[in-house]
């Protein structure tokens, strides 16, 4: 069994679905850049075009999780926790009306868990 690169909080889990009960089936994107850019946010799936400047990570709940390749490098050995915390950020991202939004912590890999990746796609 493969160690996944991102998981999500109960929380994230719920915000997740109920953005899905409104807007179908959904992405996410981070692309690493300033303020709100570095931030996860989460799409209509196909809404946000990625490139082959973007890895996909993983899924969180059927959601494909995308990054971009460079910002990739910087998190490569650390598993990403998408979690919610109370207040607006000034993206698109789908939360944002909900008055709360997505973000991300992280832990390091162990070696043992390095060795057995999920790979990116």
């Amino acid at each position: 069994m493969s160690v996944a690169r991102v998981i999500a909080t109960e929380k994230a889990v719920a915000l997740v679905h109920e953005l899905q009960r409104s807007h179908g089936p959904l992405m996410f994107h981070q692309s690493g850049g300033c303020c709100d850019g570095s931030q996860p946010m989460c799409f209509k799936a196909g809404e946000f075009i990625t490139g082959s400047s973007d890895v996909c990570l993983g899924e969180v709940e059927g959601c494909r999780f995308y990054m971009h390749r460079d910002q990739f490098e910087y998190w490569k050995h650390t598993r990403l926790i998408l979690d919610v915390t109370p207040g607006r950020g000034s993206s698109f991202s789908l939360e944002i009306p909900l008055g709360v939004r997505f973000y991300i912590r992280s832990e390091v890999f162990t070696t043992a868990e390095l060795n057995d990746l999920e790979p990116v796609m």
